[in-house]
């Protein structure tokens, strides 16, 4: 009998509050990683010139696709409603 194995893994929205006060929306299925990542500056292009950056708020997925849509809605709202997005 075969054994299968679970790939399925989270996928994030999450907001950064970069150093200039701006805000940075992306997704990933290792936040850890990521933030480190932008920090080191070697993140996005629009967070290396804004370290260091800020967790703010979280969302998890169940699948890319989701993540991708939520994401594209976040980025569309205008700052002051990004907070309050994941309410």
């Amino acid at each position: 009998m075969k054994k299968e194995i679970n790939t399925t893994k989270i996928w994030l929205v999450y907001l950064l509050e970069c150093s200039d006060g701006t805000f940075y929306a992306g997704i990933t299925n290792d936040l850890e990683h990521r933030l480190a990542t932008h920090n080191a500056g070697l993140g996005a292009k629009y967070t290396r010139g804004r370290t260091p950056v800020k967790l703010l708020e979280f969302k998890a997925t169940s699948s890319h696709s989701e993540a991708l849509q939520l994401e594209y809605q976040l980025k569309k709202l205008s700052k002051s409603k990004k907070r309050f997005f994941f309410n």
